[in-house]
C-alpha cells in the first residue's frame, strides 16, 4: 500500500513540475526524462530477461568443452586403436605367410611322398606279376614223381649214394657199385662233395674210395665214366704219388679243421678201405 501510495506521489510530483515549469525543461532537455524512464525501464528488463541467456550460455560453454574433450579422447582412442589395428594386420600377415610357407613345403613332402609310393607300387606290381608268372608256370608244370633210394642208399640232386662198411680195393670196390647198377662216385660240385662229406664219420684216418684213377696216365685224372678230371678237391700237396699211388679217395679225421672241398688223397689201388657207390635216382 505504501509502495503505491509513493508511487503516486511521485507522479504526482513529475506532474506538477512539467505543468509548471514544463516548458523551460522540455526545451532545455527535450524528451529525455521520458526517455530516461523508457530506458531505465528496458535496462531492467533486459537484465530480468538475461538471467537465464546467462546460464544457458555457461551450460552451453561447458557442453562444448565436455564434447570437445570426448572428441579428443575418442581421436586418441581411435588412433590407438588404428595402430594396434595395424600391429594386428601385420602380426596376421606375418602369420599367414609362415602358414603359407609351412602349407607350400607340406604339399612338396606330399608330392615326394605320392611319388615314393607309386614308384612302390610299381615295383610291388612288378613282383606281383613275376609271382603270377611263376604260379601259372608251376601249375602247367607236371609234378615230378617222389624218387626213391633203396635199402642203404640216400638221395642227393637226382642220384643215390651207398657208403660201405667194409673194405675193399678200388676196382673190387667199383665192381660192387656196378652189380648195384652203379659205379664209385663221381663228384662235380661242392655241393654234392660237402653233402658226401658229412655222412663220412669222423676217425683217426678214415678214408672212402671214389671214381678217380691215374692207372693210364701218371698224371692225367680220369673219372670211372672215361670223362677227365676237371678241378678237384685235392689236399694241399695231393696227388704226390708217394708209392705209386694211382686211385683217388676221401679223408675224414678227427681233426675239425680240415674241411671237405680239401680232403682228397691219392693211394696205391690194392689198399683195402670202404667206398662210395653212386647210381641215378629211381622215378
Amino acid at each position: 500500500m505504501s509502495t503505491e501510495e509513493g508511487s503516486l506521489s511521485t507522479e504526482g510530483m513529475y506532474s506538477k513540475l512539467v505543468e509548471d515549469g514544463g516548458t523551460s525543461a522540455d526545451e532545455e532537455f527535450g524528451a529525455q526524462p521520458a526517455r530516461f524512464v523508457a530506458s531505465s525501464t528496458g535496462v531492467r528488463g533486459r537484465l530480468a530477461h538475461n538471467g537465464p541467456y546467462r546460464v544457458a550460455t555457461a551450460c552451453l560453454t561447458a557442453f562444448c568443452l565436455i564434447l570437445l574433450m570426448v572428441l579428443v579422447a575418442m581421436g586418441v582412442h581411435y588412433n590407438s586403436m588404428g595402430q594396434n589395428s595395424q600391429k594386428v594386420s601385420q602380426n596376421s600377415t606375418s602369420s599367414s605367410s609362415t602358414q603359407m610357407q609351412k602349407a607350400c613345403a607340406n604339399v612338396t613332402t606330399l608330392i615326394a611322398e605320392q611319388s615314393r609310393l607309386k614308384e612302390k607300387n610299381i615295383e610291388l606290381q612288378n613282383e606281383l606279376d613275376q609271382l603270377k608268372a611263376k604260379t601259372e608256370k608251376l601249375e602247367t608244370t607236371p609234378t615230378p614223381q617222389p624218387v626213391q633210394c633203396t635199402d642203404d642208399w640216400l638221395y642227393f640232386n637226382g642220384s643215390c649214394y651207398f657208403i660201405s662198411r667194409f673194405g675193399r680195393s678200388w676196382m673190387e670196390s667199383q665192381k660192387y657199385c656196378e652189380r648195384k647198377g652203379g659205379h664209385l662216385a663221381i663228384i662235380h660240385t661242392a655241393e654234392e662233395q660237402t653233402f658226401l662229406w658229412d655222412l663220412l664219420p669222423r676217425g683217426h684216418w678214415n678214408s672212402y674210395w671214389f671214381g678217380i684213377s691215374d692207372e693210364k696216365l701218371e698224371g692225367d685224372w680220369y673219372w670211372v665214366d672215361g670223362t677227365k678230371l676237371v678241378g678237384g678237391f685235392w689236399e694241399d700237396g695231393e696227388p704226390n704219388n708217394h708209392i705209386d699211388e694211382d686211385c683217388g679217395y676221401i679223408v675224414k679225421t678227427e681233426v675239425l679243421t680240415r674241411v671237405a672241398i680239401k680232403s682228397w688223397y691219392d693211394a696205391p689201388c690194392d689198399m683195402s678201405i670202404p667206398w662210395i657207390c653212386e647210381k641215378k635216382a629211381a622215378k
